[in-house]
């Protein structure tokens, strides 16, 4: 009985939405992570990104999950919004980088790149873990080419997680 009652309050505890940590106006912290975008196995490096435009990283739980594979197709279907706001994305979570071979060509459809931070050093420097820091946390950040982080989400639905993205994106070039 203990048990299920010590599992049914880690269930609450992660099925919580929460606010993300690094709060609006924060400096992004930088990373170099191995990445793959189309199963072409690459290395992102956050402040090349910034160079071109907006990025979004987002942090998802584990490839091939309910919830991940959710997340990961409607990001694909956003891509041409994201690109026409003038925005990057790259989902990272600590999937080695042969799973997220795979998971970027048949979940992210090819689309946009996902990183394998086996360390779990950017997922914490982020704030976005949960479980006592073993997977990321479904957390999404817009990050200014200034290095500003400009919109910030945490909430373990992921449908949510591409209009707020997408809107702050559409802000960033508009200028208001």
């Amino acid at each position: 009985m203990r048990k299920l009652s010590l599992l049914a309050a880690l269930f609450v505890l992660t099925a919580t939405p929460a606010l993300a940590d690094l709060k609006v106006g924060a400096n992004a912290p930088d990373f170099t992570l191995p990445a793959t975008l189309g199963g072409k196995e690459f290395t992102f490096h956050l402040a090349d990104a910034l160079k071109k435009g907006p990025v979004v990283v987002y942090f998802y739980p584990a490839a091939f999950t309910h919830g991940c594979t959710i997340e990961a197709h409607d990001f694909a279907e956003a891509m041409p919004d994201f690109r026409a706001a003038g925005a990057s994305v790259i989902g990272v979570s600590h999937d080695d980088i042969a799973t997220l071979n795979k998971f970027s060509v048949s979940e992210c459809q090819s689309k946009f790149p996902v990183a394998a931070d086996r360390d779990k050093k950017v997922m914490g420097a982020y704030d976005a873990t949960m479980l006592f820091g073993a997977v990321a946390s479904r957390t999404s950040y817009v990050i200014a080419p200034s290095g500003k982080i400009v919109f910030a989400y945490s909430d373990m639905a992921p449908e949510d997680h591409i209009t707020g993205t997408l809107k702050a994106v559409r802000k960033l070039k508009s200028g208001s």
